[in-house]
């Protein structure tokens, strides 16, 4: 349970990625983080496979680790401003290519979490993650999420087992994705009395149109913002009000 000393602030971006672009999404990533911590945010979350765009057809020839040395600078602004940043990226392993979430906290290693449900689009392309893991930011205890294991009831439930605070989806979805999530994601913050963040791109992604719409909901699964289907931004969601204020880039 988030106590009143424990007042942060956490944003989720809305990003238009660059197909397969990954220094000029950098550059954009940099941007929101900036306009994060400008709005005193400790915490920023991007879509998924936010420096890539969601292409799985191209996730084999763009996929990295978390010690990629284009990635050297994010660090040094976790760091420094002392802001978590969560960023989308395919990811090597011994065995294939994930659907990851390298995060970076200040004075902290790098963590990676993969995406452990996969939908059956995604299965020629990639492997599932294996484990779930929690972030601590100033002691509210912050569960990922990736797309389409979002959407599952035992994923929350198993992130509220683990004692989560507040569940993120990290996501790429359509139209019809975010229909869905807007009925589910109401669901788990009321079932589990947490807030529910999610996080989405704007424009073309593999296949289809991804549709914004990024938005946060209470503990009491009330929808207290919501961005555009066009826009890059940010929502930034305080932890004790649940009030939410957007930023346009």
């Amino acid at each position: 349970m988030i106590l009143t000393d424990n007042a942060m602030k956490i944003s989720v971006a809305q990003t238009r990625q660059i197909k397969g672009n990954i220094s000029g999404n950098i550059k954009r990533h940099k941007q929101l983080i900036d306009l994060a911590t400008s709005c005193k945010a400790t915490v920023i979350f991007f879509p998924e496979l936010s420096l890539t765009s969601y292409e799985p057809e191209l996730a084999k020839e763009l996929a990295i680790n978390q010690d990629d040395r284009r990635l050297d600078d994010f660090q040094q602004i976790s760091d420094t401003t002392k802001i978590t940043i969560g960023l989308g990226a395919p990811t090597k392993t011994k065995t294939g290519i994930q659907i990851s979430m390298i995060i970076f906290q200040p004075g902290k290693p790098r963590q990676t979490y993969s995406k452990q449900q996969l939908h059956s689009d995604e299965l020629p392309y990639f492997e599932n993650g294996n484990q779930q893991i929690m972030l601590t930011v100033e002691n509210v205890r912050i569960a990922p999420a990736i797309c389409y294991e979002s959407l599952q009831p035992d994923h929350a439930d198993q992130a509220s087992k683990l004692g989560a605070d507040i569940y993120v989806a990290s996501v790429a979805k359509s139209q019809n994705g975010v229909n869905k999530a807007m009925i589910h994601y109401p669901e788990v913050a009321r079932n589990y009395s947490m807030p529910v963040l999610m996080s989405n791109c704007v424009g073309f992604c593999d296949n289809f149109m991804s549709v914004g719409l990024s938005s946060a909901w209470t503990k009491q699964g009330q929808l207290a913002g919501q961005l555009d289907d066009k826009n890059e931004g940010l929502l930034i969601f305080d932890t004790v009000t649940e009030e939410v204020t957007r930023q346009i880039l």
